[in-house]
């Protein structure tokens, strides 16, 4: 079927085809966000991307490709304005737009477009990103100089070495300019060439003033991750996807390492990966609470944590 988008009109999986949704997910979301007394909750890790390009990201999920590795039906496959709208019923007051480029000669192009969209919509932290290229530390300026709130690196699409040279003068001006970068780093859903802990020990430990934010928990190394973050206090891990039943049934989080959490409690951040997950969003956040780290740590990790690291970007109290 069609479905209304932004830029025109865009071919969509038939309902059929696509995840069962509860009728009154958004007010079951709601409802834990009001049980906690928070206002909204603040979503660090959601895409939104040129149409072009998030009609190739769901043509590759669709076939449950190699750094997906099992079939993945895309729970949110409907036109831009109508993501927008389901984000926001869910309460989300601030997401992301996390773009990533797959090959050179991408970055600039990905960032103008993510800049012009955040300008449009107020309630989207702007986003940026880069590649290992010539120029990247000039756009990467540009990109912060225009207002870039956070920046994505995606180590196993793009499939670069985050210690590659050609990322130094990026990584510096990105530590002295203390933005925020999630990063998919980890070996999950399916290992890269250059994935894993030990890279980002060594980008570290040359850069060890980063703000990074470690998307999926750094899965399935979260020992590893969690050790890095309770070594550089600039380390974040997002919940994207980790802990949900999806997740669970390949890569479990350890039991054992629950408590690391509370440890962390102001490190933790709520992440979602919308539109491009193949279950409910509520999962997502009651995976988050089947963890029962308690109330504060709960309400750290759906808003506080991330309202404190981007501070005025975050929608007031």
């Amino acid at each position: 079927m069609l479905v209304g988008h932004a830029n025109g009109m865009s071919e969509v999986t038939p309902t059929a085809d696509r995840v069962r949704l509860p009728s009154d997910e958004a007010a079951q979301v709601r409802a834990l966000l009001d049980e906690l007394g928070l206002p909204g909750m603040i979503d660090v890790h959601t895409h939104f991307m040129p149409r072009q390009v998030m009609d190739k990201v769901w043509a590759y999920f669709d076939q449950a490709g190699p750094l997906t590795g099992r079939p993945w039906p895309i729970a949110y496959r409907t036109g831009e304005q109508e993501r927008l709208a389901t984000l926001r019923s869910f309460g989300v007051e601030r997401f992301t737009s996390l773009v990533y480029p797959h090959k050179p000669g991408m970055a600039a192009w990905l960032n103008g477009w993510a800049r012009d969209f955040a300008a449009e919509t107020p309630d989207c932290l702007s986003s940026a990103t880069f590649y290992p290229e010539p120029g990247a530390v000039d756009y990467v300026r540009e990109a912060i100089d225009a207002g870039a709130q956070v920046f994505k690196a995606h180590v196993q699409v793009g499939d670069y070495d985050p210690n590659d040279p050609l990322l130094d003068p990026v990584w510096e001006l990105l530590q002295e300019r203390r933005v925020p970068v999630v990063i998919h780093s980890g070996h999950g859903p399916a290992p890269g060439t250059f994935t894993g802990p030990a890279g980002m020990d060594r980008l570290l430990a040359r850069f060890p003033g980063l703000v990074l934010i470690i998307a999926h928990m750094g899965l399935p190394d979260y020992g590893r991750f969690l050790d890095l973050a309770e070594r550089y206090p600039g380390v974040h891990l997002d919940t994207t996807m980790a802990f949900t039943r999806f997740t669970e049934q390949e890569s479990p989080f350890p039991v054992a390492e629950r408590s690391r959490l509370l440890q962390l409690a102001d490190r933790v951040l709520f992440g979602s990966d919308f539109p491009n997950i193949p279950y409910p969003f509520l999962e997502a956040v009651e995976a988050v609470r089947a963890l029962e780290l308690g109330d504060e740590w709960l309400r750290g990790v759906l808003r506080q944590n991330a309202h404190a690291l981007f501070g005025s970007a975050s929608a007031p109290e």
